[in-house]
C-alpha cells in the first residue's frame, strides 16, 4: 500500500489508533459470540425438552419446544450476518494497527504474528458459522421439518468444536489489545509518556 496515504490518514487518528473513539470490531465480536452461543445453547434446551417438560411445568413457565428452536435458530442466521461486519472492522482496523516490535505474547507470538493468526481465525470462523448457518437451515425446512427434535447431536457437537476455536481465537485478539495494546487508548497514552488524565478530559 502506499505510505503517503498511510500517512495521510495518520493524521486523522485518535490517540486509540483509530479514526473514531471507541474500537467497533471488539464491540461487534461479543454480539457475534453471544448470539452463536445463544443459538447453540436455545438449541439444547429444545434437544432435552423432554427432560425438562417437567420443570417448566412445576414452575408454571409456558414452554414449547418449537419456541426453543425458534430462538436457535433465528439466533444462529443473525450471528451469520453479523459476522460479515466483524470480520470487515476488524481487518480495517488490523490495516491501522502498530503492534510493538520487540514484545511477545503469554503464548510466545510477536505483534505481526498476533494479528495475522487472529486475521485467519477470523475468516475461519467466519466461514464455520455460516456453514453452521446453512447446516441449521437445511435441518429447520428440509431434512427434520416434521420430526420433534430439529437439530442433530452432530450440529451442536460441531457448535461445541466451533466454541473452543471461538475461545482460542479470542485469546489471540485479547492478547492484541492487553499485552500488545493494539488499539487501547490508555496503554498508548502511557507508551508516549503522556497524562490520561489531561488528554482524555
Amino acid at each position: 500500500m502506499n505510505t503517503q496515504l498511510i500517512e495521510q490518514l495518520r493524521s486523522q487518528l485518535g490517540a486509540n489508533g483509530l479514526p473514531y473513539s471507541i474500537p467497533v470490531h471488539p464491540n461487534l465480536v461479543h454480539l457475534t459470540l453471544g448470539l452463536f452461543i445463544v443459538a447453540i445453547a436455545f438449541d439444547i434446551v429444545g434437544v432435552l425438552f423432554p427432560l425438562e417438560k417437567p420443570v417448566f411445568k412445576f414452575l408454571a413457565i409456558p414452554a414449547n419446544r418449537a419456541g426453543f428452536f425458534d430462538v436457535g435458530w433465528y439466533n444462529m442466521l443473525a450471528s451469520a450476518i453479523i459476522t460479515f461486519f466483524t470480520v470487515a472492522a476488524g481487518f480495517y482496523e488490523i490495516m491501522l494497527a502498530e503492534p510493538p516490535t520487540d514484545l511477545k505474547s503469554a503464548w510466545g507470538l510477536q505483534g505481526m504474528e498476533t494479528m495475522l493468526w487472529h486475521g485467519v481465525g477470523g475468516v475461519l470462523l467466519l466461514a464455520l458459522i455460516i456453514g453452521m448457518t446453512v447446516w441449521r437451515g437445511f435441518q429447520r425446512y428440509l431434512w427434520r421439518k416434521d420430526v420433534g427434535q430439529q437439530v442433530q447431536w452432530s450440529y451442536l457437537a460441531a457448535g461445541f468444536f466451533i466454541m473452543f476455536i471461538m475461545f482460542v481465537h479470542g485469546t489471540l485478539g485479547a492478547q492484541l489489545a492487553a499485552e500488545f495494546g493494539v488499539h487501547n487508548t490508555a496503554d498508548k497514552l502511557l507508551r508516549l509518556g503522556k497524562d490520561i488524565n489531561a488528554v482524555l478530559k
